[in-house]
């Protein structure tokens, strides 16, 4: 047996980092033959962005995903990331549903559970890990990196210990944003392997250009496994290339095992691949040292970035990077990963539109009264108490979060049956996501996305002929293709293409027209780009000026939306619909 075993995670953390999650199922089959005969000790596959991304945007059933992904690789285990009592969620979920979708997830193909919680709370962890040993797969506890006045190694070897009385099978250090110092990584490792005596598996992001030299102090300290990507999907946001690592151990002590000939073909294979989401590519594709102080996240990189144009404040990045790292010293040093680095990272984006906490999202606000469990150090307690009268919380919880949650799984059913759900996979899907499954079932039989509308394509209608000088292409939009000549003098001629066959994908909410008000009253407009999740209150309620009127769901976190009057309320827009900045939603009168 080699000394250092690999985990590749181009099926799930590659394609996360570097193209927002949106790599097809069709896209990863053609590879599995040749990456389940490489010889990796797993292949980390599912995880909840790639849930999200399957429902949200490719129109394919993430359980239809898993169940493909394993027959085509018998042989390798594969690997998702739980988090823990969140699931795949934005909340804690009750324990009779951590129970039925682990063991969901293990029928349908899971080899091995990386469990974690944001905020290293082991309390958050115990069910998830206990529910994942029933089912006799690999019970992987993760430690949730940071480096803060309260993140110590000897705080990580005192945690790495009480996951190992949890029964893990093995530990994993989980650096989300390549935040991991060679030599600082090999006194840790050391003072973990001091007090347990299970497999250590290292994952650092290539962000900040330290993981190829992390890793390798890694496997001299005592590492079993590392993480790495395939070449094609490597670097930038994403990890060490698998190639790079297998040839730096290649006839020492820590061969790996490996033969490079055959990852190349797998490379060459994703290298092409990776062209069809070009759009969606992150420009973080270097070293960005300023990550050493944002800690932001790979994969909360590129999704950041997109979000930012969503709200048209593209050139806010940097501002945005710098509160990020106040924000998290106010959330109590929490770590930066899903989902506090999603609650972190969009409350750093409304304090730079908005002011400093002017609008607190209801995640931010369960984040800092104990909600998400407990924080590495003391919350701002300003920001706890603001959070506290605006939630209208009587006090910030001390216990397990999940115990304040009564078992929901039959009611969640219930709900889910309603929306379109036609098995008990469906009733997790809806529950993980539940604003978003409904249009998923509706819209499912339409097939998966074809990554082919990702591209721009020469047109069928393009003519060969050396004397014409226009160039044709077939654009895709939303779905529907145009046929675009592009002539020498820069001028366009678009037209539709009903001859080739337009995409299928489930279709997005229309956007709320920026039209006025009606006259008279008081007109609340939204303050950010999103989706109207739903009324507070019912149309023609008389309500009081501050009182919360609209839940908008913006950056995947909610906002609530406050009536600035007081008087009946007339809604402008329903619930579903996407709306821009400033677009009036509400009128009082």
């Amino acid at each position: 047996m080699p000394k250092i075993k690999l985990t590749d995670l181009v099926l799930r953390d590659a394609h996360q980092s570097l193209i927002a999650t949106r790599m097809t199922t069709e896209d990863m089959l053609p590879a599995c033959d040749k990456l389940d005969k490489a010889g990796f000790w797993a292949l980390e596959a599912w995880g909840g962005a790639t849930f999200d991304s399957c429902i949200s945007f490719l129109n394919e059933d993430p359980w239809e995903r898993l169940r493909k992904l394993k027959a085509a690789l018998p042989k390798t285990p594969i690997m998702m990331l739980l988090r823990g009592q969140n699931l795949l969620g934005y909340r804690h979920y009750a324990d009779d549903v951590v129970d039925k979708f682990v063991e969901a997830a293990a029928k349908h193909g899971v080899g091995v559970f990386r469990i974690f919680d944001a905020c290293n709370d082991p309390r958050n962890l115990q069910r998830a890990a206990a529910a994942a040993k029933k089912t006799g797969k690999h019970v992987q506890m993760a430690i949730s990196y940071a480096t803060t006045p309260y993140h110590t190694k000897e705080v990580y070897a005192d945690l790495a210990k009480r996951y190992a009385e949890f029964g893990a099978d093995s530990i994993c250090i989980k650096d989300m944003a390549g935040l991991l110092r060679p030599y600082e990584t090999y006194d840790l490792i050391k003072a973990i392997k001091a007090k347990v005596d299970i497999p250590v598996e290292i994952h650092s992001h290539a962000t900040t250009g330290l993981s190829v030299a992390t890793l390798l102090k890694s496997a001299e300290a005592g590492a079993e496994i590392l993480d790495t990507a395939i070449s094609s999907m490597a670097m930038g946001t994403s990890h060490s290339p698998t190639e790079t690592i297998v040839e730096m151990f290649k006839g020492t002590e820590y061969d790996t095992g490996l033969d490079t000939k055959a990852l190349l073909e797998i490379a060459a294979y994703f290298r092409e691949v990776r062209k069809k989401y070009a759009k969606f590519e992150s420009s973080f594709l270097g070293a960005d040292t300023r990550i050493l102080v944002s800690q932001v996240p790979g994969g909360m990189l590129s999704n950041l970035e997109n979000q930012l144009k969503e709200q048209g404040a593209a050139d806010k990045i940097d501002a945005v990077l710098k509160e990020i790292a106040a924000v998290q010293k106010d959330c109590g040093y929490i770590p930066l990963v899903t989902p506090t680095s999603q609650i972190v990272g969009t409350q750093a984006v409304f304090n730079v539109l908005f002011g400093r906490y002017a609008k607190i999202t209801k995640e931010t606000a369960d984040l800092v009264t104990g909600r998400y469990g407990a924080t590495p150090a003391e919350v701002n307690a300003d920001l706890r108490q603001k959070a506290l009268e605006q939630m209208k919380y009587d006090e910030a919880l001390s216990c397990r979060p999940a115990d304040k949650i009564a078992n929901e799984y039959d009611k969640i059913a219930e709900d889910a049956k309603n929306a379109g759900a036609k098995s008990p996979e469906d009733i997790l899907t809806f529950a993980m996501f539940p604003s978003k499954a409904p249009a998923f079932f509706k819209n499912r039989d339409k097939g998966p996305v074809d990554s082919l509308s990702f591209v721009v394509k020469p047109s069928p209608a393009a003519s060969t002929s050396k004397n014409d000088t226009a160039e044709a292409y077939v654009v895709n939009v939303n779905g529907a293709d145009y046929h675009v000549s592009v002539r020498p003098e820069g001028t366009l001629a678009i037209t539709p293409a009903p001859a080739v066959p337009a995409q299928t994908a489930a279709p997005a909410a229309s956007p709320a027209q920026a039209t006025s008000a009606p006259a008279g009253g008081t007109t609340i407009s939204a303050p950010v780009a999103g989706t109207v999740l739903k009324h507070a209150v019912a149309e023609g309620s008389q309500v009081a000026s501050g009182e919360t009127i609209i839940i908008i769901e913006s950056m995947k976190m909610e906002l609530e939306i406050k009536s600035t009057a007081a008087g009946k309320v007339h809604f402008l827009v329903p619930p579903g619909t996407a709306v821009q900045a400033q677009n009036p939603i509400a009128q009082i009168s």
